[in-house]
């Protein structure tokens, strides 16, 4: 396809934001080969897929902090990409960070209001007009670009979790929340998520915010016919649990206490160092293993910050089991990984899977992206075998719709 498809990034000037669009870029011009990309296996070439060399970056972000910037800073302090990289992509940057618009500050936890440069915010504006202005955003992105439509993609720091009430169900409801000003109410991620979908693009939540989940925004998205998924992109020790976790299921090996100890830095380590954004973390990553065994063993998930790691997270797991005969035996782990080189290729993989859903007249959740999730939508399992198989049969269904039935396109 030849169609330029907008790619609009909540928190755009971060560091997986800044890696996202430097990954693309890389590949774009040659520069970089294509490894850590789902969308490059075997298992999921059938389908006509955005190129990477279409897409067009944009975004919110609470600090004009620079993708140049942010990008150097990566390949200086942190060692994660290559410095003549980034030099080689310095205009492409610059020309991102030209589309960077004002986000939303209020509601999202007092860590991330302390990264935030107020100059750059708009002020003393009501909810009605924040979500205006963000989807105000978004068109004139889609226009002034010449294109097809845009695919907005939640990458920022993780807020405090608030209680889904009833306003929450309808979206009658949820936008008298807005005419009202309800702000204890409402959170950034629903506002993104709102102006998104209320304009009719497309929405992934890459983080553990609550963004889409409140049932009056899935409404929306099913009123204007558009895909949306999350939540809490699975890079590091979650997706090492969802594999290995069937392995003592299926053997009918009892784990009797499941420990995760992380440590990471950078600007996500510093936000969830705060206890009130920790929780919504830590909820995600410890609700995977009851599923997947059937049973709920002895299980804690720890978070600390450690600034002089940068972008790098190490996670130590210690397993515990009974097996044959009862004798307990154990398992342990250690993942060491560049946060943002994890998790860049995988918001690529959204953004092309998501964009050939929309492009398809696809609506509504996407289940066969649940390998993606810590947490996936309208999706059961949480071994990452089975959620892979859904994306396997989810492609099978589009390379063959003589077998299946042929997908209805979307009305333009």
């Amino acid at each position: 396809m030849t169609a330029r498809i907008g790619v609009w990034l909540v928190g755009a000037q971060g560091s997986l934001a800044s890696t996202v669009v430097l990954g693309a870029r890389a590949v774009a011009r040659g520069l970089a080969g294509r490894g850590g990309l789902v969308t490059e296996l075997p298992e999921v070439a059938p389908l006509p897929l955005v190129g990477i060399e279409r897409l067009v970056f944009g975004g919110w972000d609470i600090a004009p902090t620079g993708l140049v910037a942010r990008a150097q800073a990566m390949a200086r302090d942190d060692r994660a990409v290559e410095p003549r990289l980034v030099d080689a992509l310095a205009d492409d940057l610059r020309e991102v960070e030209a589309h960077v618009r004002p986000g939303v500050l209020e509601g999202s936890g007092p860590a991330a209001r302390s990264l935030a440069v107020k100059r750059f915010l708009p002020s003393r504006e009501t909810l009605a007009a924040v979500a205006r202005r963000l989807g105000d955003d978004l068109d004139a992105f889609r226009t002034d670009q010449r294109l097809e439509t845009v695919i907005v993609v939640n990458l920022a720091s993780t807020e405090p979790m608030i209680p889904l009430v009833k306003e929450h169900r309808r979206l009658e409801d949820f936008q008298r929340l807005l005419e009202h000003g309800r702000r204890d109410r409402l959170t950034p991620s629903m506002l993104y998520a709102y102006a998104a979908l209320e304009r009719g693009f497309p929405y992934v939540n890459f983080t553990p915010s609550m963004g889409v989940t409140p049932p009056a925004l899935q409404e929306l998205g099913h009123k204007h016919h558009v895909p949306f998924y999350g939540r809490d992109g699975k890079t590091g020790e979650t997706l090492v649990k969802t594999v290995l976790a069937p392995l003592f299921r299926y053997r009918n090996l009892e784990v009797l206490s499941w420990e995760g100890f992380n440590i990471l830095g950078g600007g996500d380590g510093q936000v969830l160092s705060d206890p009130r954004h920790k929780r919504s973390k830590v909820r995600s990553k410890a609700g995977v293993l009851s599923s997947i065994l059937g049973y709920a063993p002895h299980a804690d998930v720890a978070i600390e910050f450690v600034p002089s790691l940068g972008n790098w997270k190490t996670a130590w797991d210690y397993i515990h089991f009974r097996g044959f005969l009862g004798t307990k035996m154990s398992l342990q782990f250690v993942w060491q990984g560049c946060d943002s080189i994890l998790a860049a290729p995988l918001v690529l993989d959204l953004v092309r899977l998501t964009e050939f859903a929309h492009r398809r007249g696809e609506a509504g959740p996407m289940p066969h992206l649940a390998c993606f999730f810590k947490a996936p939508m309208a999706v059961d399992t949480q071994s990452f075998v089975d959620q892979f198989r859904l994306l396997v049969e989810y492609v099978e269904r589009h390379a063959n719709p003589s077998r299946h039935g042929t997908p209805r396109k979307r009305q333009r």
